[in-house]
C-alpha cells in the first residue's frame, strides 16, 4: 500500500463530507487554493497518484462522486508538485454535469475525449 493512497483516501473523506454538506463552494475552493508544492514530481507521479485514487475508491466505503474523485486527485497531484486542475464541465441534452483532472491541457483521470462531450464551466 503507497502513500498515495494513504493520502487520497484521506482527501476521498475530507470532499465526501463537503459533498454530504451540500458545499460546492467549499470544495471548490479547496481545490482552486491548494498549494502546489515546489518539488519535482517522480516521472511516473501522474499515473501513480491517479491510479491510487482510484484504488482509494474502489475501497471506499460508499460510491464516490466524480467531483469528490476529481477533487481528491486535483489536490494530491498539487500536493506533490504536479500543476493539476479539476475541469468542470456539463452538456445540455440530457443534462450531465461532470469533473475530471488536467495536467497541461491533458486529461489524466477520465477518458481523454472527455471535454469534446462536456462543454466547461470552470477551472480551478
Amino acid at each position: 500500500m503507497s502513500v498515495y493512497f494513504l493520502e487520497a483516501y484521506g482527501m476521498l473523506i475530507r470532499f465526501d463530507f463537503l459533498v454530504g454538506q451540500g458545499d460546492f463552494s467549499a470544495i471548490y475552493k479547496a481545490v482552486r487554493n491548494y498549494p502546489v508544492r515546489r518539488v519535482t514530481p517522480p516521472a511516473d507521479a501522474i499515473e501513480r497518484m491517479c491510479s491510487s485514487v482510484d484504488l482509494a475508491c474502489i475501497w471506499y466505503w460508499k460510491h464516490a462522486l466524480c467531483l469528490q474523485r476529481s477533487a481528491a486527485a486535483t489536490c494530491l497531484l498539487k500536493r506533490h508538485g504536479v500543476h493539476a486542475q479539476m475541469v468542470i464541465g456539463a452538456q445540455q441534452i440530457p443534462f450531465k454535469a461532470h469533473a475530471w483532472v488536467e495536467v497541461d491541457g491533458r486529461v489524466v483521470n477520465d477518458k481523454p475525449y472527455t471535454p469534446q462531450v462536456y462543454a466547461v464551466l470552470d477551472r480551478c
